[in-house]
């Protein structure tokens, strides 16, 4: 519907209100009149003025309150109409005015919350498809430029000049499978394949796989995995997947010489993991946007996806997923998960 229909239909109710109020206003004339009438043939002639006088501005008074009343119920309610038509049109920016009774205001509060969020998500879908738009924008440069270069015989079709190649393919694969863990989550369509798992023998197995590249980096992994914790009724995939961009992310920030240590512990009846380093910390304002699609920190080479779809996926399990940092110190990241959430999915 066009934004001038709902503009047309905002002067067609406010029209409607103006008739109902004409009518009950004619009605309501009428039975007082007819109530002076009878109380005039009862007097006879010795009804005092006043009492006329005093029925006339008891008449006018209830008519100037009742007016006000529905002009205050229906003003705001003709506004929505036309922010309703405003935000068909895909104006998420409308708002309303908070007036009337109390009703009215209540309504009014929960279009302008609806109208606010609408708005906010629609600046994230804008912003997720120019971020999606420049991660994938880099690495087909540099595919078409060496495969355009390999086909002008600049560079042989070697092992060597190939290598690059293959390599931003797998960035790519890699962006295009995170995008489409967060489209399954979001939609609710994400389904866990849960089974008893050791979540100390699963932390062990993939800190295993990342010793070569921390000795590569010079930086010392440690993993406590010691601790007894009872098995876990989780999916082991997407633990792994957790697991993996968490000790990334720190490898990824730990300088040469430092140290990142994993450790599961008992918690309750499910249990903890902690990845602890010894990096160069995050300010407050990056902590607070670290679980933030798309945010790098200005030194990160990474998508931005990996924390975001780490939190998620433990959010998906029934856990919680916290970090703390301070400039200096490192960061300390626990992800806490149950034994089986009630209700959870999978």
């Amino acid at each position: 519907m066009a934004e001038g229909a709902w503009r047309g239909m905002r002067g067609r109710f406010m029209w409607r209100i103006g008739c109902f109020f004409t009518v009950a206003v004619i009605v309501f004339v009428s039975l007082v009149a007819l109530f002076t009438w009878v109380i005039g043939n009862t007097l006879g002639a010795g009804q005092p003025p006043w009492v006329t006088i005093l029925i006339g501005l008891l008449v006018l008074f209830v008519i100037a309150r009742v007016g006000r009343s529905v002009r205050q119920a229906a003003r705001p309610v003709g506004d929505l109409i036309e922010a309703s038509g405003k935000i068909e049109a895909g104006d998420f920016s409308a708002r309303v005015s908070e007036a009337g009774p109390r009703e009215v205001r209540a309504l009014a509060r929960a279009f302008n919350a609806m109208s606010a969020k609408l708005e906010e998500t629609e600046q994230q879908r804008r912003s997720a498809l120019a971020d999606v738009s420049h991660e994938l924008r880099t690495p087909l440069t540099v595919i078409q430029g060496n495969l355009d270069a390999l086909l002008d015989g600049v560079y042989p079709a070697d092992a060597e000049h190939l290598q690059p190649i293959i390599e931003e393919t797998r960035v790519m694969e890699r962006l295009i499978e995170d995008l489409r863990t967060l489209t399954l989550i979001e939609a609710g369509s994400l389904v866990l394949h849960r089974e008893p798992t050791d979540l100390g023998g699963l932390l062990g197995d993939v800190a295993a796989g990342y010793l070569s590249q921390a000795a590569e980096a010079g930086v010392t992994l440690a993993v406590d995995s010691s601790a007894l914790v009872p098995a876990l009724d989780i999916d082991p995939a997407r633990i792994r997947e957790v697991v993996a961009n968490l000790l990334t992310n720190a490898l990824r920030h730990t300088p040469r010489g430092g140290k990142v240590e994993t450790s599961v512990q008992p918690a309750g009846e499910g249990a903890e993991v902690t990845i602890r380093d010894t990096g160069s910390g995050m300010t407050e304002e990056q902590l607070g946007r670290v679980f933030d699609r798309f945010y790098r920190a200005p030194d990160s080479p990474g998508s931005g996806l990996g924390l975001p779809i780490a939190r998620s996926l433990v959010e998906a399990h029934g856990g919680t997923l916290t970090a703390t940092s301070q400039v200096g110190s490192g960061t300390v990241v626990r992800v806490t998960l149950p034994p089986r959430p009630e209700g959870g999915p999978g």
